[in-house]
């Protein structure tokens, strides 16, 4: 007879491959119809609020896999912490201004100047929708759940008009000014940058050495053929000097040379002389910094100008002559510095980085970087050049154009720092920052920061709301401000640009320092840290939601960023900081570790490791590598990714397909069940707890790892290794097999709902195929959260059957010798003997379970010792058995235990019989 047919063999249609490429979009459109994030956000509305604040991604382009990682973490946090009972709204939002997508609708083929200003933010708005439809597609294709049927886009009429409040409460409160100050310059873009906007690359650059001859020594100095020695790595700015700083405590000499008496600190002589390539070296004259202040030098390039000698502390030994080159519109130190010494500010730069007229014909309409060979040039030919050296340095560039930007003077607004920079770095200390080195990070940068500037001159962006009278005094009113909020709620910030002066100021109104009524409006934008920086007030507040929110998540570069604008505004602006702890996440390289670009050719496209992959293994990928610094992605990486994730799938399938006869009546209460059964679901309680502690502590991968290990060593190695036979062999209603499937209906069930944060897909999968539950919802993100199982004694049931573990693995070591010199083929066909050590004794209760969790024919239990193998635990003998196999299940049994007829064993003759009945 053929017993294959009368085994209880898994059956499910939960397949064993993936197909995840495939299936994934299904669940998407499903849970799009069903409305789902909607039904799984209203499930805890009465619950506890948890808020997490979305940083906004630029709207441009496709989602890159930074973004990815980004959003599927998030999504991941969201979902774990619904899955805990709290009520978490998910607003998902963009940020939507910015010179990018004036870029890129000119590059479109837009022309900018056939049009009027509000034409143009026409065209950007509506681009912009269309990165943002684009982006949010792609998001929900990974499978996050967010609330984008209203998401918050930084041009948003609502969100204007509260960026507008903002900016309000910050200008009546006197944190917001206008000034001119040497800012971040970028030619290429023609506007005013924040520190944000600004990354460093190495450039090769000239430093030059100059001399500056005395003209009036103040009776210190001999005004007869000495000079002052600068130095410099922008010759372009020396048409601008207007100064030479001097530390006042420091010592510097007058050195008798070939090129005549120069002056440099004292501790430089040797090293300088020997860039200088001189011979002559006599120091004739020693003097203090302080001595030589309000000296007079004669300008190497313009003769009819002077430069001051003056002194400051910013003066060190570390590079130059200690005679440092001023020019007040270049530079944050000179600018101070010459404030300090009534010297007016000098710009001879324009907005394109072109020297201007008054810099002479020979030099004016060049661009810096030509200026510079220009202007070292002219100071060689007329011998004041001492030096030319190229160096390789660290030098600021336009993020956006990735192209060199200056130090230039001009007028700005900016937010005060220095006003609230004790309130901001006191917040900083209260908030949790999750990445330690973070806190550091932000304090640091809080605690040397200048004022922010915030205007930008450019045109796609919220206007900075300002008029000014007729004689310049700009308007900061409170019943100006309301207005202008006003309209912007109404119309959006574009009706700026689309209305004269008159028609944006509220009716009727005056001001004494414009008394025949004209009024100009502010041309320059607000930089775009400020729309996002001001996003808890424009979405959490605007929404109602608490402020400050629980987590802000992003990218280790926000901290200059988005964590640093959003902590400004909202100390300022609400007291305190906008977020309650703060998490960040490395960049991703590609697999040998290299950043990656479009001209190395090493860029990972999501969506394309997505259609090979599937979602899933995308997601997984993301919660299993160490996000909190950088990352690695590529094919290897994501093939070992996918065996992780085939380990996952393929023990939820069998316990999917020995469930197929199983339904919640067949439950067997706990306290009924066998010990190794009672173990189980105790491992499970820990699983649970460990999970939730590593989840909290956003270690995701720690939590991965502790759901893989339960199902590939606990269940797969162990449990469902000898539970095979009771499964499959025993009767249907047999009390033994309702308890195993008691256990693999809780596992299942915990380990589903505690893989959905991160295979979303998989898990709404295999929720489809559990059908042992009289009732179950729409979704496996509507099921209620797994709670721990009431286990008396469970440490110490753990432990007990940890130690077994120990005993058994060495039994297995056993076994596996006797395999090896084929003795046996299975574990089936041996016969294990063994003598427990002293502190395994206790272990000697499961004999009668041993056979079967060893796997063996036969297993006995001795007190003697001779003729066994030590081992950790034991002392061991296996051998082969000599019995009788049963044709049915295959076990070995004494000879003459076996039916004489059928040749089966008992549990198997009694199986037959009661089926042919």
């Amino acid at each position: 007879m053929d017993y294959k047919n009368t085994l209880l063999m898994p059956r499910t249609d939960f397949e064993m491959r993936g197909k995840l490429p495939a299936k994934e979009p299904q669940y998407v459109e499903r849970w799009n119809n069903a409305s789902m994030y909607e039904k799984v956000t209203k499930m805890n509305e009465d619950k506890e609020d948890w808020i997490f604040h979305d940083g906004p991604p630029y709207a441009n382009g496709n989602m890159h896999i930074g973004h990815m990682l980004n959003k599927i973490i998030k999504d991941v946090i969201v979902r774990h912490k619904t899955l805990e009972g709290y009520h978490v709204p998910y607003i998902p939002g963009w940020d939507t201004h910015g010179l990018p997508i004036e870029n890129a609708i000119q590059k479109l083929g837009v022309d900018r100047k056939s049009m009027s200003t509000a034409d143009f933010r026409k065209k950007c708005y509506d681009y912009a929708l269309k990165q943002v439809q684009k982006q949010m597609e792609q998001c929900i294709r990974v499978g996050t759940f967010a609330d984008y049927k209203h998401p918050y886009l930084t041009l948003f009429k609502e969100f204007e008009a509260n960026q507008i409040d903002v900016f309000a409460k910050m200008a009546l409160d006197g944190l917001i000014y206008k000034g001119l100050k040497p800012v971040y310059w970028s030619p290429s873009s023609e506007s005013a940058l924040a520190e944000a906007e600004v990354e460093y690359h190495d450039v090769k650059a000239p430093t030059i050495y100059v001399k500056f001859k005395v003209k009036d020594g103040k009776g210190l100095l001999d005004n007869k053929d000495t000079y002052f020695v600068i130095w410099t790595t922008t010759p372009w700015t020396v048409p601008a000097d207007q100064a030479i700083c001097l530390n006042p405590n420091y010592t510097y000499a007058v050195v008798k040379s070939e090129k005549g008496n120069l002056i440099v600190l004292e501790e430089l002589i040797d090293s300088l002389w020997e860039i200088f390539d001189l011979k002559e070296k006599e120091v004739i004259q020693r003097f203090t910094g302080k001595e030589a202040e309000y000296i007079t030098t004669v300008h190497p390039l313009y003769p009819d100008r002077e430069s001051l000698v003056i002194c400051g502390d910013h003066v060190t030994t570390e590079s130059g002559t200690g005679c440092v080159h001023t020019a007040s519109g270049f530079g944050v130190d000179d600018f101070n510095i010459c404030h300090d010494y009534n010297i007016p500010v000098y710009v001879n730069v324009d907005e394109h980085g072109c020297m201007m007229e008054d810099c002479g014909e020979w030099l004016a309409g060049q661009y810096v970087e030509d200026a510079n060979k220009t202007v070292t040039e002219r100071l060689y030919e007329q011998g004041d050049l001492l030096n030319l050296t190229w160096i390789t340095h660290s030098y600021p560039h336009d993020w956006r154009t990735k192209k060199p930007i200056i130090f230039r003077a001009t007028d700005q607004w900016f937010c005060s720092i220095d006003k609230i920079r004790e309130k901001l770095l006191d917040e900083i200390d209260k908030v949790d920052w999750v990445n330690e080195w973070g806190h550091i990070r932000i304090y640091n940068m809080i605690k040397d920061r200048g004022d922010w500037c915030i205007s930008r001159q450019r045109t796609w962006g919220v206007p900075i709301p300002i008029f000014y009278c007729e004689d310049g005094t700009p308007i900061i009113e409170k019943e100006v401000f309301d207005h202008i909020s006003k309209l912007f709620r109404e119309f959006g910030s574009n009706v700026w640009f689309e209305r004269e002066e008159k028609d944006l100021l509220p009716e009727g109104y005056v001001n004494e320092h414009s008394p025949n009524g004209i009024f100009k409006k502010e041309k320059d934008i607000m930089d775009v840290w400020f729309d996002s920086g001001s996003s808890h007030t424009g979405v959490l507040i605007e929404r109602g939601y608490r402020y400050p929110a629980d987590l802000y998540f992003e990218g280790s570069d926000q901290y200059r960023g988005w964590f640093n604008s959003s902590l400004i505004i909202g100390t300022a602006v609400h007291g305190q900081s906008p977020y309650k702890q703060v998490l960040s996440h490395g960049f991703v390289l590609d697999g040998n570790g290299n950043k990656m670009s479009k001209s190395l050719g090493n860029t990972v496209d999501p969506i394309k490791i997505v259609n090979q992959y599937g979602a899933d293994i995308l997601r997984l990928w993301a919660t299993t590598c160490d996000y909190q610094s950088d990352v690695r992605i590529s094919q290897e990486i994501m093939k070992g990714v996918s065996e992780s994730y085939r380990k996952i799938r393929n023990t939820l399938r069998f316990m999917l397909g020995n469930l197929n006869d199983f339904k919640e009546n067949n439950l067997v209460s706990i306290d009924l069940l066998d010990s190794v059964d009672i173990y189980m679901l105790a491992k499970l309680n820990t699983v649970l707890t460990e999970y939730h502690d590593s989840m909290n502590k956003y270690d995701f991968s720690g939590a991965n790892k502790v759901i893989l290990n339960y199902l590939t060593n606990t269940m797969s190695s162990f449990y469902m290794d000898f539970t095979k036979d009771i499964l499959y062999c025993n009767d249907k209603e047999d009390s033994r097999r309702r308890k195993v499937q008691t256990v693999l209906y809780y596992c299942a069930k915990t380990i589903t709902k505690l893989i959905s944060p991160v295979l979303v897909f998989t898990a709404e999968e295999i929720h489809d195929y559990f059908n042992c539950d009289n009732h179950k919802e729409e979704s496996i993100f509507l099921e209620k959260s797994p709670e721990l199982f009431n286990i008396k004694d469970q440490e110490q049931i753990i432990e007990r059957f940890e130690r077994f573990l120990t005993v058994r693995s060495d039994v297995m070591k056993s076994l596996e010798e006797l395999r090896q010199n084929k003795i046996i083929k299975s574990n089936m066909e041996a016969k294990v003997t063994i003598s427990l050590k002293d502190e395994y004794k206790d272990l000697a209760e499961l004999k009668d379970e041993m056979a079967t969790l060893f796997i063996v024919a036969k297993a006995d239990i001795t007190d003697q010792t001779d003729g066994l193998n030590e081992y950790d635990s034991l002392f061991c003998k296996t051998e082969k058995f000599e019995g009788d196999q049963c044709p049915r299940c295959w076990n070995h049994f004494d000879k003459g235990t076996l039916n004489h007829t059928t040749g089966l064993c008992p549990r198997c003759s009694q199986v037959i019989k009661k089926i042919r009945l």
